[in-house]
């Protein structure tokens, strides 16, 4: 039973590893969201010439080709956000019922 209750604990503790790595991807990709959506407002009503970075240089480029590579990059983000926000939710339920289970056996 013993037994049993260390590998339910080094399981929750693999597990709270686990949830810490997707909120650290999750707040990486939340700064890169923020990132895209400033470059969006600095778009808008901008006349003049706008440039991109391909590389270590800036290329010109047309704003609409500018703006739709940042909506795709936008969309990608915001998909990868949700589908870590499932994880999330999945992993985080795990934790709740195993942390159930121990302290239920510890109880015993």
């Amino acid at each position: 039973m013993q037994k049993e209750v260390e590998e339910k604990i080094m399981r929750l503790q693999l597990m709270e590893k686990n949830l810490q790595t997707l909120l650290i991807q999750k707040q990486n990709f939340q700064n890169h969201l923020f990132e895209i959506e400033n470059a969006l407002k600095e778009l808008e009503g901008k006349r003049e010439h706008v440039y991109k970075i391909v590389g270590s240089i800036m290329v010109e480029s047309t704003q609409d080709d500018i703006k739709n590579g940042l909506t795709s990059k936008k969309e990608i983000v915001d998909l990868r956000i949700k589908s870590i926000e499932k994880q999330e939710a999945r992993l985080k339920d795990q934790l709740t019922e195993v942390q159930t289970e121990v302290m239920k056996n510890l109880k015993e």
